[in-house]
């Protein structure tokens, strides 16, 4: 499958590089639509990797790379069901994501993330599974979880650790707070800063650098310099679920969703 388009995102290939755009409205939350899709374009990677060296990933949005978990779904979906049948919901929801997201941070092409504006909760986390982060001087990251009684759920947590240092872990992670993208890039999250509006051209510039190299090379490279952090992420499954089974959570989330701010996901 050379291209696709569907209700949350759309990805095409030309000359070795897949260019997946996110365009939901209204921030690009990832819910059960774009878990599917996210899904559908995981299952082409046997079509698509022999030709394929580099996978950008970016956003339609104007607001944004992406604001995070549909939490608004998520709150509607799980009022509905018992409390196990809600936690079981909650259980199946997330490992399909983690298989996802284990899928393309494990990828032998190389993929870049090109962020511009909000960059939040699992839009973040998705973020985390790319290789290379190209971020325009406007782009902002967050894990504003623990305002709900939660931590990040997507993988987020072992693959920041893997990335930086601990003390900027805890403090994204304890304060809830956003930093800037000069900030990530101080501390290594971000490799390249762009100008405001310029993270996609500087990430195309990037890939078309990259695709010069020798497929097994540049494969082989990856798979050494990144591992894949397995035993903590199924640890963060456990906990989420964990934390997600106590009622001061879903509290939290209908308040949420009660709220009458425009993005009461900001920070």
């Amino acid at each position: 499958m050379k291209s696709f388009a569907g209700k949350a995102l759309r990805w095409e290939w030309r000359d070795g590089v897949i260019e997946l755009v996110l365009d939901r409205e209204p921030a690009n939350e990832i819910g059960l639509i774009m878990l599917a899709e996210l899904e559908q374009f995981v299952s082409a990677f046997p079509a698509l990797i022999p030709a394929t060296a580099v996978c950008i990933f970016s956003s339609n949005r104007k607001h944004g790379f992406s604001a995070g978990a549909d939490l608004r779904e998520l709150y509607r979906t799980a009022e509905q069901l018992s409390e196990k049948d809600r936690l079981a919901g909650v259980r199946s929801f997330i490992e399909r994501i983690h298989a996802a997201f284990n899928a393309i941070d494990a990828a032998p092409f190389t993929t870049i993330a090109a962020v511009h504006g909000v960059c939040f909760g699992g839009g973040f986390e998705l973020a985390l599974t790319c290789d290379i982060l190209i971020a325009d001087k406007m782009a902002r990251f967050a894990f504003p979880e623990l305002r709900l009684g939660l931590i990040p759920g997507f993988g987020g947590i072992p693959r920041l650790k893997r990335d930086v240092g601990n003390a900027f872990v805890r403090d994204l992670l304890l304060t809830g707070r956003s930093v800037n993208a000069a900030r990530a890039q101080t501390v290594g999250l971000v490799a390249q800063l762009a100008a405001e509006g310029e993270a996609l051209r500087i990430a195309r510039a990037t890939a078309a650098q990259i695709v010069k190299f020798d497929d097994t090379t540049r494969a082989t490279t990856k798979k050494f310099i990144k591992p894949v952090p397995h035993d903590d992420l199924r640890r963060e499954i456990d906990l989420f679920c964990e934390l997600f089974s106590r009622p001061t959570v879903m509290s939290a989330l209908k308040k949420f969703v009660e709220s009458t701010d425009a993005m009461p996901y900001l920070p």
